[in-house]
């Protein structure tokens, strides 16, 4: 990917190694769509197939029991601002820069795509953190992988993600971590325009199954956006390299559902996914890619996703 010398965003936070003091509780676990558990959530994903590979358990029990908060949480007098300090990894400050260049090119698409829409774009800020954080959507750590929050409208990183997508699920390459910050953008998008909040209350209002099946409606649509992006960034950047549409797509398929559930517990159940299958993650992204058009993008509506 093309992107050394290209303009940085000035909306990124860096609070690697803070404790992340001064931002309001609230809960983590759970799949409520104003909380922490699936506006991003990769890596959460990540740790539980994990645990699960090695132990023999089922992901499923363990996500039911996934604790709500850090420890003492929910105790009288606990602090945000206790949560563990991370430190700061010399080998990410590369990885910062480049943050920084894929954030200021959703800026400029999204900025682009909204004045033809009539809307105005208002920019999200990327927050690096390393180790734990207190988001406005509840308590957060590097197991969660990048996350969006509609309450503070952020975007939450922890640069390590990037290192456990690359050696445990095979999916390495600058392109693959820019579609994480992309589908994460996505799902900002996705606020500004409504789609979030009606989604939200749909899912209060379902059951179960009903709104697993409105979680994957709304990660698809993610992808399909961070597809979009890609597509008007490469038009009128001309960003990609031979190979960078491959680690996109091979992220994509890294983390569908079926295939994390099919390494976890050898076989699937789809109507426990909240993000798509492999599949449907690769056909929505790809969409987005070869039409950039936001409104080929309405996964609610489709039947066949």
């Amino acid at each position: 990917m093309r992107w050394e010398g290209q303009r940085e965003s000035e909306n990124v936070e860096d609070a690697r190694g803070s404790s992340g003091a001064g931002f309001g509780g609230g809960m983590f676990g759970g799949m409520s769509g104003r909380q922490v558990a699936f506006h991003g959530g990769w890596g959460s994903l990540i740790l539980i197939l994990l645990i699960s590979v090695i132990f023999h358990v089922n992901p499923l029990q363990l996500l039911q029991q996934a604790p709500q908060g850090p420890p003492g949480a929910n105790q009288p007098g606990f602090n945000p601002g206790m949560a563990q300090r991370g430190a700061i990894d010399p080998a990410h400050e590369k990885l910062v820069h480049f943050v920084k260049v894929v954030l200021a090119d959703t800026e400029d698409v999204w900025d682009a795509q909204f004045r033809r829409m009539r809307k105005e774009y208002r920019k999200p800020t990327l927050v690096l953190f390393s180790g734990q954080y207190t988001s406005a959507c509840g308590f957060a750590d590097a197991a969660m992988g990048p996350f969006y929050c509609p309450e503070d409208e952020k975007v939450y990183v922890d640069l390590s993600f990037y290192d456990e997508l690359a050696r445990r699920f095979h999916a390495p390459g600058d392109f693959a971590q820019a579609y994480v910050i992309a589908h994460e953008i996505g799902h900002h998008v996705q606020k500004l325009l409504g789609i979030e909040e009606q989604v939200s209350a749909l899912r209060r209002r379902s059951s179960k199954r009903e709104s697993n099946e409105l979680s994957v409606r709304l990660e698809l649509q993610a992808d399909f956006l961070a597809g979009v992006w890609a597509h008007d960034a490469q038009r009128v950047k001309d960003i990609l390299e031979p190979g960078d549409l491959e680690e996109a797509i091979n992220a994509a398929t890294a983390i569908g559902d079926d295939r994390l559930q099919k390494q976890a517990q050898g076989f699937v159940v789809p109507d426990s996914f909240t993000h798509g299958t492999s599949a449907q993650r690769v056909k929505w992204f790809r969409k987005g890619f070869e039409t950039g058009d936001i409104n080929q993008g309405d996964t609610f509506s489709a039947e066949d996703l």
